[in-house]
């Protein structure tokens, strides 16, 4: 069996044990083959302005696409436009029902298990170059200092002029390469960018001074040729990922505030203080930085940028160390104006009066987060943009406040089992690449300690694996030697003891 078929198989059977389907079932398929979008009365026409995508090499499944537009007094004007995935996706039909099962796509290694048909999630709902589309369209007014003073959400109709790439934006940015082919071909195209590129700047820079947290955030993703795993290789997160990254947080901030504007309910995205604060406090303190005794991101975040600049050739480790402390985001229900006696027992928020450590993104130091901008590939997005039309018009929420809970809690444990399933997939690919280094030495870090196990990351290549023996006394961020003593691909198995 090739490794290909071997990473396959093994995805297929987590997906299933994790409750995840792998395959569309046969009406879903049907539907997103006869699906027609019909063109929405009364939007806006934006198809004139120079909208861009920048995205993966082998993305088509485009949800966003950004461009800049005038501004007001002295703010600059960004817009986001965000594939119209409900236009082809009814409330509880076929292809509905499948995106709430698993209400993500789950990528790895072998191959991509989208949460749409890719009929639509590449080609009908996709924001694809010179193709005009409906979308949902973020507004943000953005003053010099990385400020959002005003925001809108409405409909509109636009047309993507340039399919960009990360890597060739990045490295043309950060002044290592070429133009992008596809600025010459349009005009002033070049100029949008770099405009963009200022602004999102300043977002990141607010953002920071408020306390959020810059991470290396360098991705491992094997690499095949042909149907063979033949390396692991560390994708930076450059420029151009930043850019997008940071007109996201904005706009997921806007389409926040603009629910609760209207008093809707809404989904929100939550990573709470962490709990593990005192490990985190030890770690700056074996760096000779005293951390205040409760949890507070901008400390943190001045402890975090003088580690890149003291010890880059290890700042990797110590922001997986921090980020395996802090805990995972889940899914939550903000309230709107509906009475607390209708809500159930999922984490939910208040759209006034919680902190950012109680009930926000502790890692982005906001109060009021959601996800909303990638619609093909997760279903809270989709369920936003349900409930951004019915608000946007008056009507009554899509949603009832007992299914959002539910959903609530249901999206969080379906991502948290495509996540098990990626890192189970990538585990066997590195298993697959280790297996004939039994027996060597390799420097690592601790980046997991509790009574299920002891976890450790080698440096070169970047996998993880169990401390089968010599873990005791160890806790998350120790560096420790360990000897490779066994792999097992087929279920994902990386065993070291301790050297």
């Amino acid at each position: 069996m090739s490794d290909r078929s071997l990473l396959e198989s093994l995805a297929r059977r987590a997906m299933q044990q994790y409750g995840l389907e792998p395959d569309f079932p046969a009406a879903a398929l049907t539907e997103a083959s006869s699906a027609r979008a019909t063109a929405p009365d009364g939007v806006r026409d934006l198809r004139n302005l120079l909208w861009s995508s920048i995205d993966n090499d082998e993305s088509r499944d485009l949800d966003q696409l950004e461009v800049c537009d005038g501004g007001s007094g002295s703010a600059s004007r960004v817009l986001v436009a965000i594939a119209d995935v409900d236009a082809f996706v009814a409330q509880g039909d076929a292809i509905d029902g499948h995106a709430q099962t698993n209400t993500t796509s789950v990528y790895t290694a072998a191959r991509i298990f989208p949460m749409l048909p890719e009929a639509l999630s590449t080609d009908k709902t996709s924001l694809l170059p010179d193709v005009d589309r409906a979308a949902i369209v973020i507004q943000l007014d953005v003053d010099a200092a990385g400020l959002v003073q005003q925001s809108d959400v409405y409909r509109a109709m636009v047309r993507n002029r340039a399919k960009l790439t990360y890597d060739e934006v990045g490295a043309w940015l950060e002044g290592k390469g070429p133009a992008p082919g596809a600025l010459a071909g349009v005009g002033g195209l070049e100029a949008q960018l770099r405009q963009q590129d200022r602004i999102a700047q300043a977002l990141r820079a607010n953002r920071q001074a408020q306390g959020a947290l810059d991470f290396d955030r360098a991705e491992i993703r094997p690499v095949m040729e042909g149907d063979r795993i033949a390396d692991l290789k560390a994708v930076a997160i450059g420029r151009a990922r930043d850019l997008i990254e940071d007109f996201m947080i904005a706009a997921n901030g806007a389409t926040a505030a603009f629910l609760a504007a209207r008093r809707s309910p809404s989904l929100r995205r939550v990573v709470r203080t962490p709990e593990r604060w005192p490990r985190i406090v030890d770690l700056a303190a074996e760096r000779g930085t005293a951390l205040p005794g409760e949890p507070d991101a901008r400390a943190l975040e001045a402890f975090l940028k003088s580690e890149r600049q003291r010890s880059p050739d290890t700042f990797d480790e110590l922001s997986l160390s921090v980020i395996k402390l802090l805990g995972r985001g889940e899914y939550a229900v903000d309230m709107g104006t509906v009475p607390r006696a209708d809500v159930g027992t999922v984490p939910r928020v208040t759209s006034k009066g919680d902190s950012p450590q109680s009930s926000g993104h502790f890692a982005l130091a906001v109060s009021s987060y959601t996800h909303s901008t990638a619609p093909n590939r997760r279903y809270p997005d989709l369920i936003m943009q349900r409930l951004l039309k019915a608000a946007s018009t008056g009507a009554p929420p899509s949603y009832g406040v007992p299914e959002l809970e539910r959903l609530a809690q249901h999206c969080t444990v379906q991502e948290d089992a495509a996540n098990k399933v990626e890192r189970l997939v990538q585990k066997a690919a590195a298993a697959l690449l280790l297996s004939r280094r039994i027996g060597e030495e390799f420097d690592g870090i601790v980046t997991g300690a509790s009574p299920k196990g002891t976890w450790v990351r080698i440096r070169q290549p970047r996998v993880e694996g169990k401390l089968e023996r010599g873990f005791e006394g160890l806790d998350v961020g120790n560096r420790v030697r360990v000897k490779l003593i066994s792999t097992n691909p087929e279920k994902g198995f990386i065993d070291f003891a301790r050297a």
